[in-house]
């Protein structure tokens, strides 16, 4: 994972940090839309980049976490974004100082799970569980990529559900959809969007 971390820290150009945030958070989130909160909800954002999507959050209502651990990518979102989200310096697999911050009605991880290898997700599951409130949901999206890059791993969505399960989290919705950034959809890149619950009496 520092490996990963770095590569986006040296990567982090301004060219690059206009283009992540010109995508459209609403286009992104469109297979799981059913399931996001309509109600003003607490949110953390996992590996939030720029606070692309913390903002589109933020904007109706929700009080948002971007958890992000390269300083680079913070730095940019505050500049763009002002206080219109809080910001927390920590990352998988353990996310030791977000512990604290939880739990949360909503956990968000969008093109983050494909960074860790099995033995990280195994780690990073209980986690995510434990910063999820009762009743609470995660949702995860899972990159399919015909040609992984470096700190890439391939993201079975059953090994995915398996650990959730372990972990007291119940899978309530699965979908499949294609890269929303032109130049990943040329790639044939695709994603599985994993909808999990916590049990309300937990």
């Amino acid at each position: 994972m520092d490996e990963v971390l770095a590569d986006y820290a040296a990567a982090a150009t301004p060219a690059l940090i206009a283009g992540y945030d010109e995508l459209s958070s609403a286009r992104i989130y469109a297979p799981v839309r059913d399931f996001l909160p309509r109600e003003p909800a607490r949110i953390a954002d996992i590996g939030a980049g720029t606070g692309r999507d913390a903002a589109w959050f933020a904007g109706q209502g929700h009080r948002v976490l971007a958890v992000e651990p390269v300083r680079e990518f913070r730095e940019a979102g505050s500049a763009l974004h002002g206080d219109r989200i809080g910001w927390l310096d920590d990352q998988l697999p353990e996310l030791a100082r977000l512990q604290s911050h939880g739990p949360f009605d909503l956990v968000m991880l969008c093109a983050v799970w494909h960074h860790l290898d099995t033995p990280g997700r195994a780690c990073a599951m209980p986690s995510l569980a434990q910063v999820t409130a009762p009743g609470g949901r995660l949702i995860l999206s899972l990159r399919h990529d015909p040609a992984p890059g470096r700190g890439t791993f391939p993201a079975p969505p059953e090994e995915t559900i398996d650990l959730a399960g372990a972990a007291g989290l119940d899978l309530v919705h699965r979908a499949e959809a294609g890269s929303v950034h032109p130049e990943s959809r040329a790639k044939g890149v695709r994603w599985t969007w994993l909808v999990l619950t916590k049990d309300a009496r937990d």
